[in-house]
């Protein structure tokens, strides 16, 4: 069957694979394994507390068929860990790491045909966590859903990475202190759809968005993290809560301090950023994206004659042979999926 999928079609979006997973439970009682059925529509109450309330959580991970012909996933653990910090956020009863890695592994397993070649793509796996009972007043929702699914997706970057154009928000902010931005929360990301969009319409890949607070400190860019090079040092914005704390975020750091890299995890304003010598973004969907050019009200820095960085090709490369197989990977972080 694998033989009629188009390998080199596949984008990053969504293709119905064959199988998903299902667990419920109540407010106050344990998770217990749930149950693997068909792909396709499910029932949900009118009234439930991720339709009325927003109370609701996502993951975003890959499945990797290696050079090595293993299946293994990148740092599950960290996801699994991430979704309970949320579920604590948004008073949603955590799902138990073992469960959240036994889910993940059963959908993998089950959809096997459906995931590409070694450097081929990836099979994305998008596990969910939401108030599904129904519930009219502003509280917890009395009953819970996990739900996986999964889809493959080809390279984030058809035809070699390529760096991309960014447009500084100067009216909108992705998130405010005391607020859910350090949590994977679905409210976080509706409303940077038009600011996003508006982007995209100047010819820019993408949105920055600053602190709410002094409008000044890069924070995230669109749904990924923020890195920039000055002088052989890479900076980061620190983690203050408004900032997710991505998985991609954290690899590239230990990756970069095992290569003898100072990283410095601060405060980095736009000035900065914009008089840094190379900057990349990163995330589960594409790893790093090369920055070109940040642009700031009138004024525009561009790096590197719109071509990746050294520094940024080094960690790519690095993070992406990691997963591949093609390095080793000395930091434990693939978790093989028997099959």
């Amino acid at each position: 069957m694998s033989e009629e999928i188009d390998w080199d079609s596949l984008t990053f979006s969504l293709t119905p694979t064959d199988t998903m997973y299902i667990a419920e439970t109540g407010m106050d009682e344990a998770w217990t394994p749930g149950d693997l059925m068909p792909y396709g529509d499910m029932k949900i109450s009118p009234a439930a507390g991720v339709l009325n309330y927003g109370q609701g959580l996502f993951e975003g991970m890959k499945a990797f068929r290696t050079s090595k012909d293993r299946v293994v996933f990148f740092r599950p653990d960290e996801n699994a860990r991430r979704m309970q910090r949320g579920a604590d956020r948004l008073k949603m009863p955590p799902v138990p790491e073992s469960i959240f890695i036994d889910a993940v592994e059963q959908c993998v397993q089950q959809n096997l045909r459906w995931l590409p070649p070694c450097g081929r793509g990836a099979m994305y796996v998008r596990p969910l966590l939401m108030g599904s009972g129904p519930i009219l007043g502003v509280a917890p929702a009395p009953s819970y859903r996990f739900l996986v699914y999964v889809t493959p997706v080809g390279p984030y970057f058809k035809g070699g990475v390529s760096a991309i154009d960014l447009l500084i928000s100067e009216e909108h902010h992705r998130a405010a202190p005391g607020g859910s931005g350090g949590v994977k929360a679905i409210g976080n990301y509706a409303p940077g759809m038009m600011p996003s969009k508006n982007a995209k319409s100047k010819g820019y890949a993408e949105v920055i968005y600053l602190d709410a607070e002094t409008h000044t400190c890069i924070e995230e860019v669109g749904a990924a993290n923020f890195f920039c090079a000055k002088d052989g040092v890479l900076y980061t914005p620190e983690l203050t809560g408004t900032i997710l704390p991505g998985i991609t975020r954290d690899s590239l750091i230990q990756l970069a301090r095992h290569n003898g890299i100072e990283v410095k995890e601060t405060r980095v304003t736009a000035e900065f950023a914009m008089g840094a010598d190379e900057a990349f973004c990163c995330g589960t969907a594409a790893v790093i994206s090369p920055i070109g050019s940040i642009t700031k009200s009138d004024v525009k820095a561009s790096y590197g004659d719109g071509k990746p960085g050294e520094l940024t090709t080094k960690l790519y490369n690095q993070l992406v042979g990691i997963q591949n197989e093609t390095e080793d990977d000395v930091f434990g972080w693939l978790h093989e999926v028997p099959l």
